[in-house]
């Protein structure tokens, strides 16, 4: 046997590992700790990237400001992930779960007044609304990417300051978002599979309404299901909110106004009532066999497994068709992970979230949802977990495939507040549900940019 195996065969006891390690980081010691097989901690890998170093503060207590899961095992892995690390370092954490839509205000009125939580589980670019109020995060991108096969190029988009190399987030996953549709549906429309194109698409969504199977797609501000199917239409057709340069207004184009005339005929085969749709609803919908397709995370797939058995077995997931730019073109809802410099307690701050990250409790964490968060670093595309079933497999690709809001210009305020104003969302909404033409709603929508991109 070579001196490497030896090494790799060695047993690392949980004391004697964080004896050795400066930081006593995440999950290193955790090895003798029973969990999914799926996942088991590898201690010699923690002994090949070489952890920050956090002087912890004295008996610190760390305020955790997170959406709520739409998984339920989301909640009580992180909880238990939670403990561990408590466990482990003497600290305590306080985690607060608000609904999707109620962080990102939240998390700004705390930017604002210099108090509140210590971290926050924000959306999208929340971060670049207020980059001077956060911690530099650099020294734990740095290592959990050198240590884990490095970040997708979009999560570096999306966790640094435009410009430099300083992390003001770290990226921690996305609620990915999937193609979610009825099997025998699309059989009865004359289709084996949905198609894989946006043309055959619509063509297969209007005969699944013929046979009295409409279909469903958020209009109202849904944080995820809203924004991303609507941001992946328009740059599926090429269309796009400004210039790299990040000046120049671009939304009023004719590859908007096509994205438009075909949003609308995807518009015709939906059930009523979608102008209101949160992120909820289209779950509600699909999973009471009201609608036969829409966009989702896997909780449609995770939901109907215990509580909607015969709905199961007739779903399928896919990635979303693509569009005459030939492509991928998708968005899918990144959350982020971030620390205000307001906090007491930054040392024990960046050592949970480092903790949070590691293999033992992020492998955990996707196994036990069935895939409901999306890697954002790469060695984790291939957990064993994306393999439990086919239809959860296309999840792990959404990050892959991802372009970032306020593409094709950099992320930044201006990207930040036309996503938190629903710009794009309500453009499409304007010509489906309010009868506006495409061309009077890309004028509106290129008003409503202006006033941020300045």
């Amino acid at each position: 046997m070579s001196e490497r195996k030896k090494k790799e065969g060695k047993k690392v006891s949980r004391r004697d590992f964080i004896k050795k390690s400066a930081a006593g980081l995440a999950g290193a010691g955790l090895a003798t700790l029973s969990m999914d097989s799926l996942f088991q901690w590898n201690p010699a890998l923690a002994a090949e990237v070489k952890a920050p170093t956090f002087k912890l503060e004295k008996n610190p207590v760390v305020k955790v400001l997170r959406w709520s899961g739409f998984v339920k095992s989301d909640e009580q892995i992180w909880n238990a992930n939670t403990k561990k690390w408590e466990k482990e370092t003497g600290g305590k954490v306080v985690t607060e779960y608000l609904s999707w839509e109620d962080v990102r205000s939240k998390a700004a009125m705390e930017a604002s007044v210099g108090a509140g939580h210590d971290i926050v589980l924000g959306w999208y670019d929340d971060p670049h609304l207020y980059p001077d109020k956060l911690l530099d995060v650099s020294d734990v991108a740095t290592y959990l990417g050198k240590k884990y096969g490095g970040w997708y190029p979009v999560c570096e988009m999306y966790g640094k300051l435009y410009g430099t190399d300083k992390w003001i987030a770290l990226p921690i996953g996305s609620a990915g978002i999937c193609i979610n549709y009825r099997v025998s549906w699309v059989k009865e429309a004359g289709y084996e599979k949905l198609p894989s194109d946006i043309e055959g698409f619509i063509k297969c969504c209007k005969k699944l309404k013929a046979k009295g199977h409409p279909t469903g797609f958020a209009l109202g501000h849904a944080v995820g299901d809203g924004n991303t199917w609507t941001h992946w239409w328009l740059w599926s057709f090429g269309g796009k909110a400004v210039e790299k340069d990040g000046k120049t207004i671009a939304i009023n184009s004719k590859e908007t106004l096509q994205a438009l005339d075909a949003a609308k005929e995807l518009y015709e085969t939906m059930i009523p009532g979608v102008a209101s749709w949160l992120d909820p609803h289209n779950n509600k919908a699909f999973l009471s066999g009201q609608i036969s397709v829409t966009s989702n995370g896997n909780s449609i797939f995770y939901a109907s497994r215990k509580k909607f058995p015969e709905i199961n077995k007739d779903l399928m997931t896919m990635n979303f068709p693509v569009g005459p730019v030939g492509h991928p073109a998708e968005l899918s809802m990144i959350s982020q992970a971030f620390i205000f410099k307001h906090t007491p307690v930054p040392n024990a701050a960046k050592h949970y979230l480092t903790f949070m990250f590691e293999k033992a409790q992020y492998g955990k964490w996707e196994s036990e949802t069935w895939g409901y968060i999306t890697q954002t670093l790469k060695d984790y595309y291939n957990l064993p977990a994306w393999k439990k079933d086919p239809r959860i497999t296309p999840y792990r690709d959404c990050v892959k495939r991802m372009l970032w809001n306020g593409y094709a210009g950099p992320l930044g305020p201006a990207s930040a507040a036309a996503m938190s104003e629903y710009v794009i969302v309500d453009m499409f909404a304007d010509v489906c549900v309010g009868g506006k033409s495409p061309k009077a709603a890309a004028a509106a929508a290129e008003r409503k940019l202006k006033k941020f991109y300045r």
